[in-house]
């Protein structure tokens, strides 16, 4: 399973993103400035301190974060079936 190792604020509300399994890219949040608790970063050095949380989020703090996997996502261009595999084996024990 792959997850976020490194993240840093870049310029513009965007996020460079490095994962475990080697990709790395860029994602653009901007679209999220000032919606909802993202109005935390109306005040730029709020979203510059991004980190990796505890849970392998990218976070800003315990209530504030993004989800990796859609972040993935996002970057890769992947769907959620490409990225989860097993999201499309039928359950035979139910």
């Amino acid at each position: 399973m792959f997850y976020p190792i490194a993240v840093k604020a870049l310029p513009s509300y965007k996020l460079h993103i490095e994962y475990s399994d080697g990709v790395i890219g860029k994602l653009d949040v901007s679209h999220l400035v000032g919606k909802g608790v993202f109005a935390f970063w109306n005040d730029y050095h709020n979203f510059e301190k991004v980190y990796i949380s505890h849970n392998r989020a990218i976070a800003w703090s315990d209530e504030i974060d993004i989800c990796p996997d859609a972040a993935y996502m996002e970057i890769t261009g992947k769907t959620p079936h490409e990225v989860f595999p097993t999201l499309r084996k039928e359950l035979v024990h139910a």
